[in-house]
């Protein structure tokens, strides 16, 4: 299948500015993937692809590991929203890197005007001990950070975004994240931390909300993505679209690669185009060595393609809109996020 040809889905119309593509109602767009799968790259795409047309998009990480900052090329980003790139179209992308504790701090300053109490916290390792020993408190704070990034548009605050892009923790991890609810019910049956989970969840659950999962045809991030898509419907939360990254075209035809999975490519063919590369005689000893290395990668060329063929068909039956971006020989830089982005456009997800 061409790179970048889309999937079991059929588009919808995103050729007006503003349409959003696949994902119209959405403003929260999370993106997790099995670590190694580049979700963090799939994050900056999308939100470059939103951004386009005049649009303004906030693209946040919570992991801490200054990914954003790396991949466009800026000094690490403070728990500050800082201007990351101008899109196509004149629109901008934000970013934000949320630290748990400054957002416990801002969490204490907006229901309990305690944020001149910070310095004294640090000192006594209540920060610390807070995010510590109650783990979802922290992914409370977190996931409340790109809420309220959310409802800036719906409260008509300053600085609003068209859209927030957040480069969440890996699917094994990503329904225990977003699923705060269950994560502090144990730590608190009411009070403002209670209210502030059941406000975050009502967002996350929402049709604003979908759950975009990164994953390569391989077998262990396909199974992964599988049980990430099973475990946020069990969640109720809502499963977005499914994008396939690093993408490879055959470089054999079908029926070339049928022989090479099968009985083996013609190895006096081979062998011709060996000697006629002047890498030696089909008789001689480099020659021999050459055809033999070429027959056997072509073998394994056929069978990965065999295996990428059926982890497209694994991904198929999720039943969810399916994209996909090519593997860049060239490494990845800001010019290679915006062809990224450009093919996320042309395939609908934005």
């Amino acid at each position: 299948m061409p790179i970048g040809v889309r999937l079991a889905f059929v588009p919808a119309d995103s050729s007006a500015p503003g349409a959003g593509g696949d994902w119209p109602d959405v403003l929260l767009h999370v993106v997790s993937g099995k670590g190694g799968t580049g979700k963090t790259t799939v994050a900056a795409a999308l939100a470059l692809a939103l951004a386009s047309d005049g649009r303004r998009v906030m693209l946040m990480e919570v992991e801490g590991r200054q990914g954003l900052a790396q991949l466009f090329d800026t000094p690490p980003l403070p728990y500050d929203e800082r201007k990351l790139s101008v899109a196509p179209g004149g629109g901008e992308v934000w970013g934000l890197a949320v630290d748990p504790e400054e957002a416990l701090l801002e969490y204490l300053e907006m229901f309990y005007n305690l944020r001149r109490a910070g310095s004294v916290l640090r000192r006594m390792g209540a920060v610390d001990f807070a995010t510590t020993i109650a783990p979802g408190l922290r992914d409370v704070l977190l996931t409340g950070k790109a809420v309220e990034l959310v409802r800036r548009k719906d409260k008509g605050s300053a600085n609003p975004y068209d859209a927030v892009v957040l480069d969440a923790p890996p699917t094994g991890r990503i329904t225990r994240f977003l699923n705060v609810n269950t994560e502090i019910a144990g730590l608190a049956k009411v009070g403002p931390i209670r209210t502030q989970a059941d406000s975050v969840m009502a967002v996350l659950r929402s049709e604003r909300t979908a759950v975009h999962l990164t994953t390569l045809l391989e077998e262990m991030p396909v199974q992964e993505t599988s049980d990430g898509v099973a475990e946020l419907r069990d969640a109720a939360l809502p499963v977005g679209g499914i994008v396939v990254n690093m993408t490879r075209p055959p470089m054999l035809d079908a029926e070339s690669l049928a022989l090479a999975a099968t009985s083996g490519l013609p190895r006096p063919m081979i062998a011709e185009g060996v000697a006629a590369a002047g890498l030696g005689g089909a008789r001689s000893k480099s020659g021999k060595a050459i055809t033999d290395a070429l027959l056997a990668e072509a073998s394994d060329h056929a069978a990965r393609v065999t295996l990428e063929s059926t982890e497209r068909e694994r991904i198929s039956q999720l039943g969810t809109p399916v994209y996909e971006l090519p593997f860049l020989a060239g490494g990845m830089d800001v010019a290679s996020l915006f062809e990224l982005s450009r093919l996320l456009r042309e395939q609908g997800m934005a």
